[in-house]
C-alpha cells in the first residue's frame, strides 16, 4: 500500500482477524506480509507487479524462482488462492505485450509444483477488451476466473447526468435499467457492470468463466462533497457486502466473490485526491464507519 504511516504487517493481519475479514489482496510479494499471514486462514490474492511482467515473460527460470520464493515457500500455511499477473494493464502500456506470456510462465511454474488445482493464475482488469480477448483463452484452458476491478463510483462520477446516485449505492427502490437484449432488470450499477462483462465473455468464447471482483470500493473524501463522503462510503460498502451473497440478475443465487478496496487510506497514493481516501480504516486502525463483515 502507498502510505508512510501504516501499521505493521502483523497489526494489519490482526485487524483483519479481529473484524472477521477473511480475504486479502496484496499488490506484490511482500515477504513481511506473507510471513504475517502464516496460519491466519485468510484467503489471498497475490499480485505479480506490472514492472515484473517483462522479466517473467522472457524466462521460465525467472518465473519458477518467483513462484518458489513467493508461493511454494508459503503455501503450507498461507491460503494463496489467486495469483494476479498484472493489475489493470492497458493495451497502450509497454507491459501489455508481456501479460499473457508472463501468465503462461507463472502457470507452468505452478503446474510443475502440482499446485494447479489450489492456486489459480489470472490477471486483474478494468475490462480493457484488447487485453481481455487473448487472456480469455488462457483462463478457459486453466479453469481460472477473471479478476475484475469493479467500481460503480467511477461509473457514476463519469456520467452523473445519466446515472443516479441511488443506482450506484444499491439504494434504488425498484428497477432503474431494463436491458432490452436480455430482458433483465437492474436495480444497481454494480450488477449492470458485472453482467456486461459476463455477456462480453460469452461472445468471446468465455461462456463458462467465473468472475471474481478483485477490487470494489467508495472514497469517503477528496471529491465532490455530495458524493465522496463517509455516509455514501458506508452505504456502498454495507450494501455491497449484503448484495454479493445473492448474485446478479444474469447469475442469480450464486454468491459473487468480492474483495473490498481498501483496508487503509493511502496518503502517498498518486492521482486524484479521492485515491487517498478509499480506506475502511485510518492508518491508526480506527474504522471510519461501522461495518459488519459477517
Amino acid at each position: 500500500m502507498l502510505g508512510n504511516n501504516l501499521p505493521s504487517k502483523q497489526e494489519v493481519v490482526a485487524l483483519f482477524k479481529q473484524n472477521n475479514i477473511r480475504r486479502m489482496r496484496i499488490y506484490g510479494p511482500d515477504q513481511q506480509a506473507l510471513q504475517a499471514l502464516r496460519g491466519s486462514n485468510i484467503e489471498l490474492i497475490l499480485d505479480v507487479p506490472n514492472s515484473d511482467l517483462q522479466r517473467l515473460a522472457s524466462n521460465q527460470g525467472e518465473a519458477n524462482t518467483w513462484v518458489q520464493n513467493n508461493v511454494r515457500n508459503y503455501i503450507n500455511n498461507v491460503k494463496i488462492k489467486y495469483i494476479a499477473v498484472g493489475n489493470e494493464v492497458k493495451p497502450s502500456d509497454f507491459s501489455a505485450q508481456f501479460l499473457v506470456p508472463a501468465m503462461i510462465k507463472i502457470q507452468n511454474a505452478i503446474n510443475s509444483l502440482g499446485l494447479a488445482s489450489q492456486v489459480k493464475v489470472s490477471t486483474a482488469t478494468f475490462n480493457y477488451k484488447p487485453i481481455l480477448d487473448p487472456v480469455i483463452n488462457f483462463l478457459v484452458s486453466n479453469r481460472s476466473p477473471l479478476l475484475l476491478n469493479l467500481y460503480p463510483y467511477f461509473g457514476y462520477i463519469g456520467n452523473r447526468r445519466d446515472i443516479r446516485l441511488d443506482y450506484a449505492l444499491f439504494t434504488a427502490p425498484s428497477v432503474v435499467v431494463q436491458d432490452q437484449g436480455s430482458g433483465l432488470g437492474y436495480r444497481n450499477l454494480f450488477d449492470a457492470m458485472l453482467d456486461t462483462v459476463y455477456f462480453a465473455l460469452e461472445k468471446a468464447n468465455g461462456r463458462g468463466l467465473e468472475i471474481v471482483v478483485s477490487e470494489s470500493g467508495w472514497p469517503s473524501a477528496g471529491g465532490a462533497g455530495d458524493v465522496t463522503n463517509v455516509n455514501n462510503a458506508r452505504t456502498y460498502i454495507s450494501n455491497l457486502i449484503r448484495h454479493v451473497k445473492g448474485g446478479s440478475p444474469k447469475r442469480p443465487g450464486r454468491p459473487i466473490e468480492t474483495y473490498i478496496f481498501a483496508m487503509f487510506d493511502e496518503n502517498n497514493k498518486p492521482g486524484d485526491e479521492t485515491e487517498k481516501h478509499f480506506g475502511l480504516f485510518s492508518p491508526k486502525k480506527q474504522s471510519k464507519y461501522q461495518i459488519n463483515f459477517n
